[in-house]
């Protein structure tokens, strides 16, 4: 049952280990991040006339929204280079909201959000502890709680989902789903009477039912801002379905295993 999360837990650490190695860090930032400059515009200039356009400068990505709404990325540049881009923005598109983050300002939201998640991923750690006093169960829970994070990461990096503010409250908000179905399975094992696989099953059941009814709002969200081209809201919902998806294995299948081996392992003694 351990196995297969164990091995993907292996490999996503490898990936967000090569990556930190050759970039500095563990997933591709976005410009929250990595500082760059966003401009949003209404045109009805396609994607290839845009990226024509600005050709001559680092541009990241076009986003296409409802009416004809253009949002345009750019990565870092130096200032005389950041002064021709507004200047031919004002030329094309004089009606354009420009938005700059500088790369100091990202580097201090980088930081400002590694210690929300450690923070966070320790306060998780301690009250689990206390809530059950045992460092097997304890300790499975976290376990559990870490590989949804690491390996959404890599699939993150994989896929192409750049690190941002929106990515990041969605891996936080991971913390919260693992947790919520792994204390309702170790609840059921620990702490009621019966048969180990009839209360298996029962907390199965359960889950099943939390998990599927969030993975069915989520995926409605996600379907929603992908078609209105709401970018922000498409690549949090995006991290939380493939979050769920890995939750589903590491509850029920590295969780569920490390509690089975310890309950029998305790009924021997």
């Amino acid at each position: 049952m351990v196995a297969l999360p164990l091995i993907l837990l292996l490999i996503a650490g490898m990936v967000l280990g090569y990556t930190t190695l050759t970039t500095g860090l563990p997933l591709r930032p976005g410009i929250d991040f990595a500082g760059g400059t966003a401009v949003t515009v209404f045109t009805p200039d396609s994607r290839e006339t845009i990226e024509a356009t600005f050709s001559g400068y680092p541009l990241l990505s076009v986003g296409e929204g409802l009416s004809n709404g253009k949002y345009i990325q750019f990565g870092p540049m130096d200032d005389a280079q950041y002064q021709s881009l507004s200047a031919l923005i004002n030329e094309k598109y004089p009606d354009a909201k420009v938005d700059q983050i500088g790369e100091t300002f990202g580097k201090t939201l980088q930081n400002q959000a590694l210690f929300a998640v450690i923070l966070s991923f320790i306060g998780m750690s301690i009250v689990v502890l206390i809530a059950f006093r045992d460092l097997v169960p304890a300790g499975a829970v976290v376990l559990a709680a870490l590989s949804d994070i690491i390996v959404t990461a890599a699939i993150m990096q994989i896929i192409g989902i750049p690190l941002s503010l929106g990515t990041t409250a969605a891996l936080l908000m991971l913390i919260g789903y693992s947790v919520d179905s792994d204390i309702l399975l170790t609840t059921r094992v620990l702490k009621r009477r019966g048969k180990l696989e009839d209360k298996l099953s029962g907390a199965f059941r359960t889950g099943i039912i939390m998990t599927t009814t969030t993975l069915s709002a989520v995926a409605a969200m996600w379907v929603v801002a992908t078609a209105g081209q709401i970018q922000i809201i498409s690549q949090i919902a995006s991290v939380l379905l493939i979050g769920l998806f890995v939750d589903l294995m590491n509850t029920w299948m590295l969780n569920a295993g490390i509690l089975k081996g310890y309950v029998l392992r305790s009924d021997k003694r």
